[in-house]
């Protein structure tokens, strides 16, 4: 009797159906549109899709080989690795955590209807028991032995804090919809009741040091690279980008007839004309600038998916100051968005945010994830669920500079915007890895006359290097000292993407177009399996 072949589609199906229960995205996935988008964050929930990896990666060992077997197995080692060094359930950090994905679940809650606003009724009043697994599930990982730097803690309770106080986010979401004042009161009332238990019962344990040390940022990074790198020889790279980089800005600040940077950035900083601040202001800029992309690389220089070709641009409520992307759901029946949440101030400079936008909406995270979810060849756990940060924001920031090579930036004040945010992120990589491993300051850098790091030497660096303002250089340190690692994505991704581009540029007959389409409809996947099949 023939024992039947285990394929990796197999193996992936039985993953989805396994991760159903407790995580809408794997729902979705299946061709199934789930009422409930609430993530389950209790201890169980986190379990069971621990459950379902380990399962999942027994299977997938003895499956036939593939891209899709490629992307399996390093994903599931990578997330049952986090779980293991117990990073994924103590997970404290102002971006992108557990705690964020209650709020922003009402970002793509649909509030049209009166079913529509039933819908977020019924949300708002599953945040009091969300919040509360999910302190289940931080108490269980203290226990442990897992927990975050006193720092991290104090950002999510102020973020908290902010959401229900002077963003009022709650209450402001449903307005005078009848019916719902209490349901956002309710919601209102249990974050701020999450705030004080991190501030009166997380904070006291957790720990002072906010470097996580050399064997969880090997785990980390393995993770949010979905490769093996040496750190050494990326923390010498980050260095030398930094340099050479701030040659190249020099150039361009001499162009607008400026001495330095600083004349540079301050000479278009004044310009009253190219200022934003009230909100239709700024959301008119924002899809003004994204539809005209759109149009001139569509069918020119990618082919973006009919379905989804255009990306919704979004004003948030919050007072962050980020600029986010939020995908579409697996059957497009809500679109790609680019979310704005203007500074507290209200003033953004056009100059300074395209290349944010360039990153989030097209050639970037727009249009990276909707070719993959667009591509009938890939499984639907591909399509929707292998998110690696490596290869994900290392596409983001490759398009960045690439659309300086399109011809997309429109004067050389863009181009020094764009160039500011190259340099923004390789300031990231000396930042994390300096402030995580301890690693030695360099002489004659350029930046710092400082021989080691702290957390106020990262800020100040991170000013110089990308011009930020104190508050967001703030936010940005405190964030990689929360994500470990996650900071490499963006340079280091984007590195391999310029690694293997120029090696198939070597062909003959190379078309770039061609190249770019064949290499995101393969999916997203690690950047180790990444580079094993672009350079097959």
């Amino acid at each position: 009797m023939t024992t039947p072949v285990t394929t990796a589609g197999d193996v992936a199906d039985r993953l989805l159906a396994e991760l159903e229960p407790v995580d809408p995205a794997a729902a979705e996935a299946l061709g199934r549109e789930p009422y409930v988008v609430m993530p389950a964050l209790a201890p169980e929930d986190f379990g069971r899709r621990r459950d379902a990896w380990q399962r999942a990666l027994a299977s997938v060992r003895g499956s036939t080989d593939g891209v899709l077997g490629l992307a399996l197995q390093e994903r599931l080692r990578s997330e049952l690795a986090m779980d293991d060094a117990g990073f994924t359930r103590a997970l404290l950090a102002p971006l992108a955590t557990p705690v964020h994905q209650v709020r922003e679940v009402f970002d793509n809650l649909p509030h049209v209807t009166p079913d529509d606003w039933q819908r977020v009724g019924e949300h708002l009043r599953l945040v009091p028991a969300a919040l509360a697994d999910y302190a289940a599930t931080l108490r269980e990982a203290q226990a442990a032995g897992h927990v975050v730097a006193r720092r991290q803690v104090f950002a999510v309770a102020e973020q908290c804090e902010r959401w229900v106080g002077r963003d009022d986010f709650y209450r402001g979401l449903v307005g005078p919809e009848p019916g719902l004042a209490s349901a956002a009161a309710d919601a209102t009332a249990a974050t701020a009741a999450f705030a004080e238990f991190l501030r009166t019962e997380l904070l006291p344990r957790a720990r002072a040091s906010d470097g996580v040390g050399r064997e969880l940022y090997g785990v980390t990074a393995r993770a949010f690279l979905g490769d093996d790198v040496d750190l050494e020889e990326t923390y010498a790279f980050g260095w030398d980008e930094l340099a050479r980089l701030t040659a190249e800005m020099s150039s361009v600040a001499s162009e607008l007839g400026a001495g330095s940077l600083d004349q540079a950035a301050a000479a278009l900083d004044a310009d009253p004309s190219a200022r934003l601040s009230a909100p239709d202001e700024l959301l008119a800029w924002l899809q003004g600038r994204v539809d005209e992309v759109v149009d001139a690389v569509d069918g020119v220089h990618f082919d973006l998916p009919p379905v989804a070709r255009r990306p919704e641009c979004r004003l948030s409520t919050t007072t962050t100051g980020v600029m986010y992307y939020t995908a579409p759901d697996p059957s497009f029946s809500r679109p790609g968005r680019v979310w704005w949440s203007p500074p507290a101030d209200g003033t953004s400079f056009p100059w300074r945010a395209v290349t944010t936008v360039h990153h989030e909406a097209v050639p970037g995270h727009h249009l990276q994830i909707c070719v993959a979810m667009a591509e009938p060849s890939l499984h639907p756990w591909q399509r929707s669920m292998a998110h690696v940060h490596g290869y994900v924001e290392g596409w983001a920031h490759y398009a960045e500079r690439l659309t300086d090579e399109l011809g997309l930036l429109r004067t050389p004040g863009e181009r020094l915007g764009m160039l500011y945010g190259q340099r923004w992120r390789a300031a990231r990589i000396v930042i994390d890895m300096g402030l995580h491993l301890g690693l030695p300051i360099p002489a004659g850098n350029g930046l710092t006359k400082a021989t080691r790091w702290t957390p106020e030497l990262g800020v100040e660096v991170l000013q110089k290097a990308a011009g930020a303002d104190a508050a967001t250089a703030r936010f940005e340190v405190d964030r990689y000292l929360g994500w470990p690692a996650q900071a490499l994505a963006f340079r280091v991704g984007a590195r391999l993407w310029r690694q293997v581009r120029a090696e198939a540029e070597r062909a003959p007959g190379f078309d770039l177009k061609d190249f770019h389409m064949r290499a995101l409809r393969l999916g997203p996947m690690g950047l180790g399996p990444l580079r094993a099949v672009l350079t097959r």
